[in-house]
């Protein structure tokens, strides 16, 4: 991550477990009725999250490498440089982040 790059802790964290494949901690970071919305797939509950996270990491191999971010409407986007086992690897994907009680309470990515 960009060390002048600004976003709170719990973004940091996300991008940490995902990379360390540790979907199980996404737990602590997603209020109980987060929603995830990835690859035109709703995702809702702290469950479905960690089993969408578990089955992309299974599927895909990923690694995210956040490039920059922003605070915009409400929330902080976040582009990241995705490597793994899909077509076109290395794609930039945006990360929508919205936050509730310093906890992800939504996050869109695409």
């Amino acid at each position: 991550m960009e060390k002048n790059m600004k976003i709170p802790a719990v973004i940091e964290s996300y991008f940490a477990a995902d990379n360390q494949d540790q979907s199980h901690n996404l737990s602590a970071l997603f209020a109980a009725d987060a929603v995830v919305s990835d690859e035109k797939t709703r995702h809702e509950g702290i469950d479905a999250i960690i089993a969408w996270s578990a089955a992309a990491k299974n599927r895909y191999g990923h690694t995210s490498e956040p490039l920059d971010a922003e605070e915009a409407d409400g929330g902080y986007i976040v582009r990241a440089r995705v490597t793994g086992r899909f077509p076109g690897s290395p794609i930039i994907l945006t990360y929508r982040f919205h936050l509730e009680a310093e906890k992800i309470a939504r996050l869109e990515i695409g």
